[in-house]
C-alpha cells in the first residue's frame, strides 16, 4: 500500500498529544527510547481466549510491561471495534495503547482485516507526524498484517522493523483441521512481502525459524529465535491444600479425573479431540463416567464459531457426555491459575501451534501436559519429562495416552515435578533480555547503514561539485613576457 509524502506532510507536527509522556524507570538502558508495536487485528486490551484474542496478546502485553521497566517506553497501535473505547488509554505507566479508526467500530473477521491495513497506515503515520520528529526508534509489528503497517513506516521514519509473525499461513494450511478453510493466497503473498521488508524477524522456536527460512526463503541472518515466556509469579505452582481449595471454588470434587482445555474454540486448536477422547475413555474404563470431568476455559473464535457457538455442545451430546463436560469462559490470569492448579492434566490437541503459551503456563503451575507434537509444542513440553507428546489426533490415540497417566499416579506425580523445572526456563525477563540484543542490533546496524549512505551521498557530491566546476585554460609557457600589440599599453605586472 502507498501513502503519498504530501498526505503526510499534511498531516502537520503539532497536536495535544506531542508532549505526552508516559513515566517510566530512569534506569540505564542502551536499547530504543521508544518502540512502536503493531497489533492490527486484535488489542491488548481484549480478555485472552476469545474472538481473535490469545497467545498474541498476551505476548504483546507482557513484553511491553517488561520494557517499559526497563526504560523503554511502548505505544501499541490496534484497531478500534467500540466507539467508546479511548483513543488513548495508559495499560501501564510507559506502556500506551492507541486505538485506531480504520473501519467499523465492530470484530472483524481476519479475512476482512486486509480491507483496513490502508486507513490503519495512515492512521499510525498521522500519530507520528503529529508528534516531535524522531518519536521512535524501532517498530515491532506483529502478525502478517501489522507488518504491513510497520513496512509502511519503516520508510517513512527511517528506523528498524522487527516482525514476529506468530502463526504461518503455509504451516496452517498444511496441517488443516476438519471444518478449518485454507489460509488465502492474500495472506502468503503479504507474508512473503513482510518477511522480506523485516530487518529481523523473531521466531518463537527453532522450528518456525527452519520454516521462514524453508517455505519464505527468508535470509537466515536475519532470523533471531527468541521463545515466548510465563508470567512465573502468576502461574506458579501451588500446595496440596491450594489445589484443593481450587477444586472446592469450582466445585469440582476432590476425586475427580479433571482434563481441561484452554483456548479460543476452534477447530485449529482442537477441542474435538478432547471431547472425543474422553467419550473413548468412558468408553474403555465405564468406572471414570462418575469421576471424569471436561472442563473447556474458552471463547468461539472466527465467524463460522461466533454464528455457531454451540457446537461443542452439541458434540459432547452425540457423544454421551454432556455431563461431564463443562465449559466456562475466558477469565482472568489469576484466575486461570486456579484452573491449572485445579486440573489432572491439560489438553492440548492443536493441529498448529507457533509456540503453545497455554501448555507453558499450565507447566509452570505444576500441571502435566497433553499435547500435540506440532510446531512450537515440541519445545514448550518435554517428552516424558513435563508431559507426553501425541503423534496425529487420532481420539482412541489420547484416550490410550490419558487412560495410561490415570492409572499411573506416580507417573503424573514425576511428570509435574518436570513441568514445574521445565517452565522454570521460560519467564518473561529471558524473552525480553534476548528482545533487547535483537532491538539494539538492529538499531546499530541501521546506524552503520545510515553513515554508510551519507558517505555515500557526500561522495557523490563532491564528485558531481568537481565535475560542474569550470576548468580554467592553462597559459602558454612565457606568456607573460609576450610583447603587447602595437598600439596597446602595458598593465602593471
Amino acid at each position: 500500500m502507498e501513502v503519498s509524502t504530501r498526505e503526510v506532510n499534511e498531516l502537520g507536527r503539532k497536536s495535544p498529544l506531542a508532549g505526552l509522556v508516559t513515566s517510566v524507570s530512569t534506569l540505564p538502558f542502551s536499547g530504543p527510547r521508544r518502540i512502536a508495536s503493531l497489533s492490527v487485528h486484535t488489542s491488548p486490551l481484549d480478555q485472552p481466549g476469545t474472538g481473535d484474542a490469545g497467545g498474541l496478546n498476551v505476548y504483546v502485553v507482557e513484553v511491553a510491561k517488561r520494557l517499559a521497566e526497563r526504560g523503554t517506553e511502548v505505544e501499541i497501535f490496534t484497531r478500534a471495534v467500540c466507539r467508546d473505547t479511548p483513543p488513548l488509554a495508559e495499560l501501564v505507566p510507559g506502556v500506551l495503547v492507541r486505538s485506531v479508526v480504520a473501519g467499523p467500530f465492530e470484530e472483524l473477521d481476519k479475512t476482512d482485516l486486509p480491507a483496513q491495513v490502508c486507513q490503519f497506515t495512515l492512521e499510525v503515520l498521522r500519530a507520528e507526524a503529529a508528534a516531535e520528529p524522531g518519536r521512535y526508534d524501532l517498530v515491532h509489528a506483529h502478525y502478517w498484517l501489522s507488518g504491513k503497517v510497520g513496512a509502511a513506516a519503516k520508510e517513512r521514519w527511517g528506523v528498524p522493523l522487527v516482525q514476529s509473525m506468530h502463526t504461518l499461513g503455509l504451516v496452517k494450511n498444511a496441517a488443516l483441521a476438519v471444518g478449518e478453510t485454507a489460509e488465502p493466497q492474500e495472506r502468503i503473498r503479504g507474508e512473503l512481502d513482510v518477511i522480506a521488508a523485516a530487518d529481523r524477524l523473531i521466531a518463537n522456536t527453532a522450528e518456525e525459524a527452519r520454516q521462514l527460512t524453508d517455505l519464505y526463503g527468508a535470509d537466515p541472518a536475519k532470523v533471531q529465535t527468541v521463545n515466548p515466556g510465563a508470567d512465573l509469579s502468576v502461574f506458579q505452582p501451588g500446595t496440596a491444600q491450594s489445589k484443593r481449595d481450587a477444586r472446592a471454588r469450582f466445585g469440582l470434587a476432590q476425586d475427580a479425573v479433571v482434563l481441561l482445555f484452554v483456548g479460543r474454540v476452534q477447530p485449529l486448536k482442537g477441542p474435538d479431540v478432547a471431547l472425543k477422547a474422553a467419550a473413548k475413555l468412558i468408553e474403555a474404563s465405564p468406572e471414570l463416567r462418575s469421576t471424569l470431568r471436561v472442563v473447556l476455559v474458552g471463547g468461539p473464535s472466527g465467524r463460522l464459531q461466533r454464528a455457531d457457538p454451540d457446537g461443542m455442545r452439541e458434540l459432547a451430546a452425540r457423544l454421551g457426555i454432556s455431563e461431564n463436560v463443562r465449559f466456562e469462559p475466558p477469565c482472568p490470569q489469576a484466575e486461570l491459575a486456579q484452573w491449572y492448579r485445579a486440573a489432572t492434566m491439560v489438553l492440548t490437541p492443536s493441529h498448529s501451534e507457533s509456540f503453545g503459551l497455554v501448555a507453558l503456563e499450565a507447566q509452570a503451575c505444576g500441571t502435566p501436559v497433553v499435547a500435540a507434537r506440532v510446531g512450537g509444542l515440541r519445545t514448550v513440553v518435554s517428552d516424558g519429562y513435563s508431559g507426553v507428546l501425541v503423534d496425529g489426533h487420532d481420539p482412541a490415540d489420547w484416550a490410550r495416552v490419558v487412560r495410561r497417566l490415570i492409572k499411573a499416579p506416580r507417573q503424573l506425580q514425576a511428570l509435574s515435578k518436570g513441568a514445574r523445572r521445565h517452565a522454570s526456563a521460560f519467564g518473561w525477563s529471558a524473552t525480553v533480555d534476548r528482545l533487547a540484543k535483537v532491538y539494539t542490533g538492529a538499531m546499530d546496524e541501521a546506524d552503520v547503514s545510515r553513515a554508510a549512505r551519507v558517505r555515500a551521498l557526500v561522495a557523490d557530491g563532491a564528485e558531481q561539485l568537481r565535475r560542474r566546476r569550470p576548468q580554467r585554460r592553462p597559459r602558454r609557457p612565457g606568456a607573460e613576457l609576450r610583447a603587447p600589440a602595437p598600439g596597446r599599453v602595458p598593465g602593471p605586472p
